[in-house]
């Protein structure tokens, strides 16, 4: 009896030893790297950058941002792959990643099976604006319009098979009319058609056409969302203004390689909802359009499958082909 308390205590006193040896293990020991599919500057990366800090000061690691632009996000993907799933390495999904699946014929990589999420980050509308001096007061305007002469007025987005491009598409077969859609190189490009009056409307982001907005050059006629976007409130969304249904709304979140540690998601994804509830970075992010929101890795992980679905309908139905 004696001899058995001896060992008990002996394991006892070993186990108690090891406690602080693996205390001192806690994730993360070491900067973390984010892969952002995008150039330095942009929409996201501003938002990835603003994020990041405060997630830094939460977890005492430095996060740091590494811009890997490439068509589909395959280049950033690439990327991430490559480095161990070891919680050190996440990358960047938008709904752009959802749209490249059914798009892309040689995507390079699964983002379903590859790939396990994290977190959303924010969630943000489009904006459906046409130039001061167009006689269009309302969307409702533009839908009468069109279905007045068929195929005579367009729709200004950027290249094909981007959100915007696709939301275009969507709009017309969601309203009934036949407009047509002009894809241009960048934003500038299209605003600077909307100015000359090529085209009647432009779909893009808030962050585009603010300054515009603000000048009065320009009118927002409706938001892309469920519901009205908190900067404009007096603007409808498209469903309000005569589109019964019609909801597009674009996220960006991150993502881990598959095989990413359970605890180093969790610690994740509880950095992120401490960065994203910050008054400063929900502040900084409105200002850019988006509205900053956390979630659990199931919600946005639901998300992706189901925008992967409902963007290769709209592709199938626009006759978009595979690129």
């Amino acid at each position: 009896m004696i001899k058995l308390s001896r060992r008990l205590f002996v394991s006892a006193l070993l186990m108690s030893s090891a406690l602080p040896v693996m205390a001192q293990t806690k994730y993360p020991e070491k900067p973390v790297r984010i892969i952002v599919p995008f150039g330095p500057g942009g929409l996201a990366d501003v938002t990835v950058r603003t994020v990041a800090e405060k997630m830094g000061e939460k977890l005492g690691q430095q996060f740091v941002v590494v811009n890997q632009p490439g068509a589909g996000g395959t280049a950033a993907a690439r990327v991430a792959l490559s480095s161990p799933a070891d919680g050190y390495t996440l990358a960047l999904f938008t709904n752009g990643t959802a749209i490249s699946v059914p798009l892309v014929a040689s995507l390079g990589y699964d983002p379903l099976t590859q790939f396990i999420p994290i977190s959303s980050m924010g969630y943000f509308d489009f904006l459906f604006v046409t130039s001061a001096e167009h006689t269009y007061a309302s969307l409702g305007d533009i839908l009468a319009a069109a279905k007045a002469k068929p195929g005579a007025m367009n729709i200004g987005t950027i290249n094909v098979g981007s959100s915007q491009n696709l939301s275009a598409s969507l709009f017309k077969t969601m309203a009934g009319v036949d407009m047509t859609i002009i894809p241009f190189r960048t934003t500038p490009d299209a605003i600077t058609a909307l100015l000359r009056k090529d085209v009647d409307i432009v779909i893009d982001g808030y962050v585009g056409f603010k300054g515009l907005l603000d000048d009065r050059k320009l009118k927002a006629l409706a938001t892309s969302g469920p519901s009205r976007f908190s900067a404009l409130p007096n603007v409808p969304t498209v469903s309000e203004a005569g589109v019964a249904g019609f909801d597009v709304t674009s996220w960006n979140a991150i993502f881990a390689p598959a095989g990413t540690p359970s605890e180093a998601v969790r610690i994740l994804n509880e950095a992120m909802a401490y960065a994203l509830a910050d008054v400063g970075v929900k502040t900084r992010l409105l200002a850019l359009g988006i509205e900053a929101k956390a979630s659990t890795p199931e919600v946005i992980g639901e998300r992706l499958k189901s925008d992967i679905t409902r963007w290769g309908n709209v592709m199938t139905k626009a006759g978009i082909a595979k690129q």
